[in-house]
């Protein structure tokens, strides 16, 4: 054996080596590392007492992920003055227990919550090139029935509103807010013409929940004046390169957007798929904030994150200056 083919096999064992070892991160360590963000957003009339605001998403949950159902419940420890569960809470037909298990003392305070495709169908085996083509965000068509139905009523009984292409008016803390939502843009049932309309000029804020972060319900609810848009659904890419990130956003969002905080306003989707977003100091003075969530699961099929920890997110939302 020549030395330049001893260099090349030890070069090709480095490198095989890094990937098991990136994917055993991914799997064994990442994608059970919880991780609390925090926000402050300028969002309420001025001189307005601060809310708090707690987001949940994308649980995906299994029976027996013990140490997720407990996460998500000592985040009551928080005592948020809100709660927003943005969906797909289930990945298996037997979830829904250990789901409102996990929600119990979230319930404890008001809260809304609107669905994702993952509470209507379970998820189904794919090819994992796929992540990394045009194909990654149409949902299957193939899909077992989950237990949807249990899911709607445990969260009602719960106390919380159910926002699935729905208006209503809440209150927060100290203020009255109105939550305007559409049911799951990724398998299109959202109906935002049924619940279209101007933001009502009676209310602190208008706040818009989706699962799915689709453009043209972004574009319609900030269109009609909502100043806050709280969506999930993207894993925050799930798989994110350090420096570049997310890679997908498994729906038309551009990547620059795949998780945390940024403007949005009609048109802002055009800006280009690589996401060079604006900064917040750019945007049009009227532009509403979006958060998207990067949740707190992954598909059994794909049980791996890496460089986007799961997450829940404490949205306190503060007074603008102006």
């Amino acid at each position: 054996m020549t030395p330049t083919t001893r260099r090349l096999i030890r070069a090709a064992g480095t490198v095989v080596g890094a990937g098991v070892a990136g994917v055993a991160y991914a799997a064994l360590v990442e994608r059970t590392w919880f991780a609390l963000r925090r926000f402050a957003l300028p969002v309420l009339p001025p001189g307005s007492a601060p809310v708090r605001v707690l987001q949940v998403s994308d649980l995906h949950l299994t029976p027996g992920q013990a140490k997720k159902i407990e996460w998500v419940r000592s985040l009551a420890e928080l005592r948020p003055d809100f709660v927003v569960n943005s969906g797909d809470n289930l990945a298996h037909v037997r979830a829904v227990e250990p789901l409102l298990r996990a929600m119990e003392p979230l319930m404890a305070f008001p809260g809304a919550f609107v669905l994702g495709s993952n509470d209507y169908f379970a998820p189904v085996p794919k090819n994992p090139a796929l992540y990394l083509t045009t194909q990654h965000a149409k949902a299957p068509t193939a899909r077992r029935n989950l237990p949807v139905e249990a899911l709607v009523d445990g969260l009602r009984a719960g106390g919380w509103s159910d926002l699935d292409n729905a208006r209503t008016v809440v209150e927060m803390g100290e203020h009255r807010v109105e939550l305007v939502g559409v049911n799951d843009p990724h398998v299109e049932y959202d109906r935002y013409e049924d619940v279209a309309g101007p933001a009502r000029d009676d209310v602190s804020l208008t706040m818009g929940l989706v699962h799915a972060p689709y453009q043209r319900v972004l574009d319609a609810m900030t269109a009609d004046g909502a100043g806050l848009v709280l969506a999930g659904h993207t894993h925050g890419g799930q798989l994110a390169l350090p420096v570049y990130g997310a890679l997908v956003t498994n729906c038309d969002l551009d990547t620059g957007r795949a998780k945390g905080v940024s403007r949005w306003w009609p048109g802002a989707g055009t800006e280009g798929r690589r996401g060079r977003v604006r900064p917040s100091s750019e945007a049009p003075e009227d532009a509403a904030w979006l958060h998207v969530s990067a949740g707190l699961g992954t598909s059994p099929y794909a049980p791996v994150r890496f460089a986007c920890r799961p997450e829940a997110t404490l949205l306190t939302l503060v007074a603008r200056e102006f």
